[in-house]
């Protein structure tokens, strides 16, 4: 807070200025007259810059994996908090943790403002309410253990920065991922700022479209990273799945025999032994023990694969 008592970060006291989320694009001036083909071109034409945009952003990625892999090593939990399309991004990410790393609900979780109602119809309003955002992180029990990654791609959304405030009063790391530079209050309240500069949308203000995009991969890389980097892969084999539909089961026997050369019936029986969990079955198979014994020789060696299967197999007809 300012001598004012005015909070210096609230977007609604800055001074007027063009972000780049809502820029006009050059580019589409005329797509209310394009022809399809001519509007996938230049769909095209634009997302191909997305990915460069990430990469610009590679260290300060590397910095977010470190943030979030150090929290999961002392039980802490990475917290997304967006609105919008932000916000149904980062709800939907955490909910594809559990099927691929065999995570808890709780590891990572998403907040979007407006609650639940907000993945499936638009609650726009909900994202200019401070007091929300800061009653969410109070509800989530936030704590210094936790990582809280606040998602704005116009950068200025007050449910997101009230968040955020709240999670540094409560002591958490603080990430702002968002496609516009934000100002230098944002910047130093903050752990750490990732800013992906994907330029205007070909539809102005639309950040469903290339922020959004960017936003997917920097969350995939987010969580996928520092899930290798607790070693909830074998390579890059997903072992610490749970196999616990017809998809996965099958993906699951396929990855025990891949690794150990048996055949499909030594992989299920395996895999029902350890109650669906693959890198426990390859354990149990690879050295001859109880499920038990698996257990306790995983967590030994801080239950990478590597250390007691030795390398992955080689990749073939690739």
């Amino acid at each position: 807070m300012t001598d004012s008592g005015q909070d210096p970060l609230d977007p609604s006291r800055r001074a007027p200025s063009v972000r780049a989320t809502e820029r006009r694009n050059p580019r589409s001036v005329d797509i209310d007259v394009a022809e399809p083909l001519e509007l996938v071109d230049l769909f095209v034409a634009e997302d191909i810059a997305v990915p460069a945009a990430v990469g610009r952003a590679r260290l300060e990625l590397a910095r977010a994996i470190e943030l979030v892999e150090a929290a999961f090593r002392v039980g802490g939990r990475l917290v997304y908090v967006g609105a919008g399309t932000s916000g149904r991004l980062g709800v939907l990410d955490a909910s594809e943790c559990p099927p691929t790393f065999g995570t808890t609900p709780e590891m990572v979780q998403g907040i979007i403002a407006g609650g639940p109602d907000a993945l499936v119809r638009s609650i726009e309003g909900a994202e200019d309410d401070p007091a929300a955002g800061r009653a969410a992180m109070d509800a989530r029990d936030v704590r210094a253990l936790d990582v809280v990654v606040g998602i704005a791609a116009s950068g200025t959304t007050p449910f997101v920065h009230a968040a955020l405030a709240r999670a540094r009063e409560l002591h958490a790391k603080t990430i702002f991922l968002t496609c516009t530079v934000p100002p230098s209050a944002v910047q130093e309240s903050v752990d750490l700022v990732v800013h992906i500069g994907v330029g205007p949308e070909i539809v102005t203000g639309s950040t469903r479209l290339k922020a959004g995009t960017a936003t997917k991969l920097a969350l995939n890389i987010l969580t996928t990273g520092a899930m290798v980097r607790l070693g909830k892969t074998y390579g890059n084999l997903m072992v610490d799945l749970q196999a616990t539909n017809a998809k996965l089961r099958d993906r699951g026997q396929r990855i025990v025999m891949e690794v150990l050369g048996v055949d499909r019936r030594a992989a299920r029986e395996a895999l029902t032994q350890a109650g669906g969990a693959v890198r426990t079955a390859i354990v149990m198979l690879h050295e001859g023990l109880a499920r038990e014994e698996a257990e306790a020789r995983l967590a030994a060696v801080d239950r990478r694969l590597r250390a007691i299967v030795g390398p992955p197999p080689p990749v073939t007809g690739a």
